[in-house]
Formats: structure tokens, sequence, C-alpha cells
């Protein structure tokens, strides 16, 4: 009798286990922002690395360039294939970039002040933001006159979600609208101060019309021929002694191994406002 409830019982806790590496598996993966290597590459041959920048020490853009030049070069030293001979003209490598700050749009409707993100590089392929109407755009686009709002800007600007295509003015000069896109309204983006109404412009943009403090947030995906290696790279171009910066490899972030070390600091855990 007594061997038969412990048969039952490891059977149940079995199950449960089994049960909640389910959800946990499920919710990793339905985290779109962390999974963009495995979008790029996936047989797994690549890293996904972000860099998050103090407010006190923004990336320059000057910085920026010269790692984004550094890394062909890097990338040959370590015997990585970049002209990938079977895919000719396909990247070895995408990054983006973005600055928080705020910015003024205006219709013939309506006139609002609203948070903005200024992006450059390919945004959108690491953030796939649910598109309601239009598409996005990118930072390798020649004319940098575009824009993405939320649908509730959309809504106050026009009175309506299907505005892809139509024109706003911001500081009086013309922006084409790309896309509309849905305002996230999970409880973790009000947590994390994201509730507000939100509208993506390019970085020059921003930097020209609105009010911003700098590059706050870079990400890329590299090769990763050994493990470690893109981390290792990005933390000695950009990170240093004493830098006040963050810098996470996404791809490995939620693998088992990682979440199983993460169990004795499970108290400590909390989101980094910093």
């Amino acid at each position: 009798m007594k061997k038969r409830y412990l048969f039952f019982l490891s059977a149940g806790n079995l199950l449960l286990l089994l049960c909640l590496w389910g959800i946990l598996h499920w919710k990793a993966n339905s985290l779109d922002t962390q999974l963009a290597a495995s979008r790029w590459n996936e047989k797994g041959g690549a890293a996904q690395v972000s860099c998050f920048f103090s407010v006190n020490a923004p990336l320059a853009k000057e910085t920026l360039e010269e790692f984004q030049h550094s890394i062909n070069k890097a990338l040959v030293e370590a015997a990585v294939d970049i002209e990938n001979k079977d895919h000719p003209g396909a990247r070895a490598w995408i990054d983006a970039y973005s600055a928080e700050g705020k910015i003024n749009l205006s219709t013939s409707r309506a006139n609002i002040n609203i948070d903005a993100l200024g992006v450059g590089g390919d945004f959108f392929y690491f953030h796939p933001l649910k598109l309601l109407s239009g598409t996005y755009f990118s930072g390798q686009d020649l004319m940098q006159d575009y824009c993405v709002i939320d649908q509730d800007a959309a809504w106050q600007l026009f009175g309506s979600s299907q505005v892809a295509g139509m024109t706003l003015e911001i500081q009086g000069i013309p922006h084409i609208i790309k896309g509309v896109v849905e305002r996230p309204l999970e409880e973790k983006y009000k947590v994390a101060g994201l509730e507000n109404s939100r509208v993506y412009v390019s970085y020059a943009t921003l930097e020209k019309l609105g009010v911003q403090h700098g590059i706050n947030c870079y990400e890329i995906i590299l090769p990763n021929p050994i493990t470690g290696f893109a981390l290792r790279f990005v933390q000695e171009k950009l990170g240093g002694e004493g830098s006040e910066v963050e810098i996470v490899e996404n791809s490995k972030r939620y693998s088992l191994l990682s979440r199983i070390k993460q169990i004795p600091k499970r108290k400590y855990r909390s989101m980094n406002g910093k």
C-alpha cells in the first residue's frame, strides 16, 4: 500500500513538473524580442546580444559606427564566411539601435505630444510589433520621413486605425505613416512604464525634430562560431571596465540550463529599471 502511494505521489509530481516545464517553454517561446537569432539562423549558428546604456552615458553615434566597421574584420579573423556563397548578397549580421524621447505630431484633426522611439537599423526585425495596417520601415530606407504609430495615436490624429500611407506633420515637416501597430496593454508594460501611446520614427528624425537623450539600446545578431564569441566581442568593444552599460546574450537567456541557474537567485529577481 505504501509503495503504491509513493508511486502515485511520484507520478503526480512528475506530471506537475512536466506541466510547469511546458508552460515555461511556451512563455519563453512567446517572447518574440528574445528570439530574433533563431529567426535569423534556424540552425543555431548565431547569437543575439542586447546592450542597454545608462541615461548618463548613452552610446555615441560615432562609437556605434566605429563598432559596426570593426565587425566584418573580426568575423574574418574568426574564420567566418561573411560572403555566404550559398546565398549571394545575404548579410552575415544585422543590428538595430533606438533612443527614447518626445515628439509632436499634428494633422488637421489634432495635435499631440507623444512618447517617441527614434530607431535605426533593422529595429522591427528585433521587435515585430503586431501590425493593424500597413508595414514597417527600415533604417536601410533611403528616405527617413517614415513613421509607425500605435492605434491610440491613430485614433487621436485621424479617428481611425486604417491610416497607413497617410501623412502627418512633425514640426511642420510631412512624414508618411508606414504602419499602425497594436498598443501592448499587458501588465508588464505598465510596470515598465510603457503604458503611454508611442510613435516610432527614424533616429535622424527624433534627433532633429524631437527631444531625446541619446542611443540607449543597441541590439545585434552575430555569427557565433564558438560559444560566447558574439557576447565577448560586444563586451570588448562596447563594454569596458566602469562603463554604464548592461550587456545580455538573449539567445541563451531562456535555455533550460540558464533557467535552472536562476532558481537559487529567485528571491533577488526583479525588473531592472536603470
